[in-house]
């Protein structure tokens, strides 16, 4: 797929982040899009940035759907079939994702399930709702992101990740194995897997809302970051519960600010990515990175020294 020009896309999470930014660059290049989300304040936002930029006709529309939820998702299919008049679609991308239920000990069984089926079930469902569509147009192609979380379960050894990894693993796996059904019984019809590393997205400031946390963080969320800046020998017991929320508030901004790649930057990597015929998308020099290291080492993955290694390379600057 050499050119996106008078295709039609589908793009979920497309509020923010790189699904903003897919969004925008689809419609500078005369791709019409249809983006879902949670929110329609922020998809409203996209719409207009996209609309402003768009050429050839391109069409932006938003759609409110929570991905998880599988009804939700086919009444989001079917208007797009009828707000587009179209009888196909041509690339899907499979972007939404939240943060959440990094202990399968101690979180929230409701968090953690929230947290997997926005980025496990989400991938599934939009394929599952979308596949027909795409395999009605010319070429179509299935871009699924993933994460360097979907072949390295970790932030560093001193942070439970396990929801977010334990979907990104399965969203990588699935990808791949779709590589080879599709070969089989829709040739025409391509999957892309997409793992980024750090990039600067509003994913740790906006999870919290998905999760239903108003004020950013519940008492079980203080306490576990008080241990870890604890275990880090910093002062927690002497911030109060609003000075550390203001604190993790301040950090969420940090993550998506001083990211290594931004959210446009890792769009334009993707979108070059499915115009090249490639099936596996590394963005960000850190994902290279880890990739590399975990081929070389599995079996120290999940060490301080494997930690230490990448801070040494200069990634990852969080696990410290």
């Amino acid at each position: 797929m050499q050119s996106f020009r008078g295709k039609l896309a589908v793009v979920t999470g497309g509020g923010t982040g790189m699904g903003r930014e897919l969004t925008r660059q689809l419609a500078a290049e005369g791709c019409s899009v249809a983006i879902c989300d949670v929110s329609e304040e922020n998809m409203m936002e996209t719409a207009q940035l996209a609309g402003a930029e768009a050429t050839a006709g391109a069409c932006v529309t938003t759609h409110r759907c929570d991905v998880s939820d599988e009804r939700q998702v086919l009444a989001f299919r079917d208007a797009v079939v009828a707000r587009h008049q179209t009888d196909h679609i041509d690339l899907l991308f499979n972007n939404a994702g939240i943060a959440g239920g990094g202990s399968f000990v101690r979180d929230d069984r409701a968090e953690w399930e929230r947290t997997f089926n926005v980025c496990w079930y989400g991938v599934y469902y939009c394929t599952r709702a979308f596949l027909p569509l795409l395999i009605a147009s010319a070429e179509g192609c299935i871009v699924n992101t993933s994460s360097v979380n979907g072949f390295w379960a970790s932030v560093g050894p001193g942070v439970a990740h396990t929801a977010y990894s334990t979907a990104k693993f399965a969203v990588k796996g699935f990808t791949e194995a779709l590589i080879t059904d599709l070969r089989l019984n829709a040739p025409h019809v391509k999957a892309v897997l997409v793992m980024p590393g750090h990039i600067g997205t509003s994913i740790v400031l906006n999870s919290p809302k998905v999760l239903g946390k108003p004020e950013g963080a519940t008492d079980a969320d203080l306490a576990r970051m008080r241990d870890m800046l604890a275990r880090r020998g910093m002062p927690a017991e002497a911030l109060s519960d609003e000075q550390l929320r203001e604190a993790m508030h301040q950090m969420a901004i940090l993550f998506r600010d001083n990211a290594p790649v931004s959210a446009a930057q890792a769009a334009t990597v993707i979108l070059d990515g499915v115009r090249s015929d490639a099936w596996r998308v590394l963005v960000g020099e850190d994902a290279k990175m880890i990739d590399r290291m975990v081929r070389q080492t599995p079996e120290l993955a999940y060490e301080q020294s494997f930690a230490r290694a990448l801070n040494d390379e200069g990634h990852m600057r969080l696990l410290e």
